[in-house]
């Protein structure tokens, strides 16, 4: 069964499933609020607890103001328990300390109660303060465990990290923890691509900060990612979506399983997926039109 669309309140990336783990970079405090504020407008349109760690510069007062303006009724929904916010650090850090396994753990519960109270899921969004930290290697794997825990979850993640902190390979490694990253810089979008491992560090930045290349959405991209197959792949790619295993595929096309294994890695490469499950999530996408929820 295919994945329903859920908005998210982000024009340049339209309508996402559950399991859905993207960052964001900004270049603003505005441009910060700009993204985040919406995205919290459409959970609570589609009746999902909403959950924002705050971190400094913007404050909790700071943060509720703009969630009024941005949402009329936001007084009403945060007393009925629709929408959390708290301090990141609080929330992060336990007694000054991180545990990850625990932090997993408490992203599970979470969303089960959410589910559990009648809520959709849960969506949550959190500002990474520990760029300049002690703490940066733990976050690190922090979000490549949350990348795994959310994939079968009614869950969906905004993850945002200032720019004026954020050193090339610190990029490099939170874009590949995540399903897509994207920047807004003083109010203009972009996608951001991930190199291959093998590129040097130095050119990290040159190679990452790109724009869509005049396409106007996620859902674009990755449409024409799927146009850009070669015949064969194309074959490879619908025989993959439809469970075929690389025998069965070997079989029905008359080719070798090593030439099938080579095209399906070429598929998920161009296609920008890691899994199956991934693979199908972003055909969905691909395959809808913009916005659609």
């Amino acid at each position: 069964m295919a994945p329903v669309l859920r908005d998210t309140g982000l024009s340049l990336i339209g309508g996402m499933p559950w399991g859905t783990h993207v960052c964001l970079f900004y270049e603003t405090e505005q441009d910060l609020l700009d993204a985040v504020l919406p995205f919290f407008k459409a959970g609570l349109a589609s009746r999902e607890a909403c959950l924002w760690a705050i971190s400094e510069p913007l404050t909790i007062d700071k943060a509720r103001a703009a969630l009024r303006q941005a949402i009329p009724d936001f007084d009403k929904r945060s007393a009925a328990g629709d929408f959390e916010i708290i301090p990141g650090r609080e929330f992060y850090l336990k007694s000054g300390r991180f545990d990850l396994r625990k932090m997993i753990s408490d992203w599970a519960e979470r969303t089960e109660a959410a589910v559990a109270k009648g809520y959709e899921g849960l969506r949550a969004s959190g500002t990474a303060f520990w760029l300049a930290s002690d703490h940066w290697s733990d976050f690190a794997d922090y979000e490549r465990e949350l990348d795994e825990c959310i994939a079968d979850r009614q869950m969906m993640v905004l993850c945002t990290y200032p720019l004026a902190v954020s050193k090339s390979v610190d990029v490099f490694n939170v874009v590949r923890a995540h399903q897509f990253a994207l920047a807004r810089r003083h109010g203009d979008w972009d996608f951001i691509e991930t190199p291959e491992h093998k590129e040097p560090q130095q050119h990290l930045e040159l190679q990452l900060v790109r724009t869509s290349a005049g396409l106007a959405t996620l859902h674009e991209v990755i449409a024409k990612r799927i146009a850009d197959l070669t015949p064969r792949e194309r074959e490879v790619f619908e025989l993959v979506l439809e469970g075929k295993s690389n025998k069965e595929i070997a079989r029905q096309l008359g080719i070798g399983q090593r030439t099938v294994e080579t095209h399906r890695a070429a598929v998920m490469k161009k296609v920008g997926a890691r899994s199956i499950p991934e693979l199908v999530r972003l055909t969905m996408i691909g395959s809808s039109p913009p916005g659609s929820a």
